[in-house]
């Protein structure tokens, strides 16, 4: 049992009672056959807002109240509030095998991959559930869980309404987005801490783009590990935040071990943590972050949700993210409002907030709900590509298969230009692109089918490389990028066909 003796249940604003109507009013009209998505910043009390909005929904419904999770501090905190409200809850963790006196409980609180081993054994393993709110909705582990509740309503809650899997947008499990507060509203109604931001230009050369569409965590670590972005990172941080207590965001876990060997040997307190660490280091670690005024915290991934320290003063991103979630889940750690403490600092080392644009900046939620490639094509924008000259990491194992070398000597925007100061149509480029593909293709198939396998394998790379092709001309629109991959795959196969069909 969660012990909530000394919880004191939090009270809601007049903006999150607002809310909290709004939504059951949604509900109560569009009937059973509806999902419900509600995003809003982090720090605007998402936990507090879904908390009260499951007391009501049981008291006028009678019906039970199913809540995911995908990590466990999330569960308890969640627990905690509905207890502080009058809620008899209950967490579904990994050692709940069975629900003794389900009739005792008007919610319940799962960890999703917990929660659907109990479904996959037994469908009926939590009954009566009239609504299922899933937290961190933009993490798609939840989808599996919507079949054993068709029946039931589902409300997502999320900072950002954008599906952490592009190719399965939100908008095919709910109906409606509904929008909260903005980010610089809160700031103005003094509910969150403002940010002061400080970009540091970076090279970045060298990062790749893995098949999740963000940079790969290897690439990473070769950029950030080297001496000279260590250095520009302890500059920042003397010249900026100086005795403040910092939270570090790293990819890889190697850089932030070299990050905590740096700051070591100037003298600063300073602890490593990652996913790694047992539970019982991880509490270590966080109550002498806690406690220690001064602390810096160098961390990987683990902190960005079901973490809350409103002492931080200093967030720095000693990494590059293409992804907005993340941009957002980690300057919103240091957003935490105190009575000495209305503004925080944000270090960029990544060059994000030239991706993204600051954190406090106006966001049209619904376009990212309703058009989520759209959305995300037009923040990360041509610039950006050219910039940064991503490379591109192949599958692992794609070595063993076909002549990688051969491939990544192809550069499709130096071929175009070549073109171009040739006298010749840029469109030349493609053609000797698929040129490329074909050779590499053909020297390591057996036969067609196996060509065709061997096509599939590289669909990233060849989408790729001509997004590369598309940011060279002028006029390209998404329309024309569709068309001009679905030209290059049927060119493609039937070069393939031609000569490996009787193989």
């Amino acid at each position: 049992m969660i012990d909530t003796e000394l919880y004191q249940a939090k009270t809601l604003y007049p903006f999150q009672e607002s809310t909290v109507h709004k939504i059951l009013d949604e509900f109560s009209k569009s009937g059973k056959d509806f999902n419900l998505l509600f995003q809003l910043p982090t720090g605007g009390g998402k936990t507090v807002i879904f908390s009260e909005i499951a007391k009501k929904y049981i008291e006028d419904s009678k019906e039970k109240v199913l809540i995911l999770t995908h990590r466990i501090e999330l569960s308890v905190q969640t627990s905690k509030q509905l207890s502080a409200i009058g809620v008899n809850n209950k967490v579904i963790n990994s050692e709940v095998k069975e629900i003794e006196n389900p009739d005792d409980y008007q919610c319940f609180i799962a960890m999703v991959e917990t929660l659907n081993n109990r479904l996959n054994d037994d469908e009926n393993f939590i009954e009566n559930i009239g609504l299922v709110i899933v937290d961190e909705a933009h993490y798609n582990s939840f989808r599996k869980i919507f079949q054993f509740y068709q029946n039931a309503n589902i409300l997502g809650v999320t900072a950002t309404p954008l599906s952490s899997n592009k190719a399965l947008p939100l908008n095919d499990n709910y109906n409606k987005l509904i929008v909260g507060e903005s980010i610089s509203s809160l700031i103005e109604s003094g509910y969150l801490a403002d940010a002061d931001s400080y970009t540091y230009d970076v090279n970045l050369h060298g990062l790749k783009i893995g098949s999740n569409g963000d940079f790969t965590v290897n690439s990473s670590d070769v950029v950030y590990g080297n001496y000279f972005m260590q250095e520009k990172l302890l500059f920042a941080y003397e010249e900026v935040a100086i005795g403040d207590k910092t939270l570090i965001f790293n990819s890889g876990i190697d850089t932030s071990i070299r990050v905590e060997e740096t700051f070591k040997k100037r003298g600063y307190k300073i602890r490593h943590l990652d996913s790694t660490f047992s539970d019982k280091d991880r509490k270590d670690v966080l109550s002498w972050f806690k406690e220690t005024p001064d602390a810096i915290l160098t961390s990987v991934g683990i902190l960005t949700t079901g973490f809350d320290e409103p002492t931080v003063n200093t967030i720095i991103l000693n990494r590059a993210t293409r992804s907005l979630t993340l941009y957002h889940q980690m300057i919103g750690r240091g957003s935490r409002k105190l009575p000495k403490k209305d503004r925080f600092k944000l270090i960029d080392l990544g060059n994000n907030v030239r991706r993204f644009g600051l954190w406090q900046d106006y966001i049209n939620w619904q376009d990212a709900f309703a058009f989520p490639d759209r959305f995300l094509e037009s923040r990360l924008s041509e610039s950006d590509d050219i910039e940064f000259e991503v490379e591109f990491e192949f599958p692992r194992g794609a070595e063993d298969v076909i002549n990688v070398e051969a491939l990544d000597s192809f550069n499709i925007k130096e071929v175009y230009y070549d073109c171009i100061d040739n006298g010749l149509k840029g469109k030349e480029a493609v053609e000797k692109s698929l040129e490329n593909h074909f050779n590499v293709i053909r020297d390591a198939a057996t036969d067609y089918f196996h060509g065709l396998e061997i096509m599939a394998i590289l669909q990233d790379h060849i989408e790729h490389r001509l997004k590369h092709y598309t940011k060279c001309i002028t006029k390209s629109t998404p329309n024309y990028y569709k068309y001009i991959i679905e030209t290059y795959n049927r060119q493609l196969q039937q070069k393939l066909r031609a000569v490996l069909d009787d193989e």
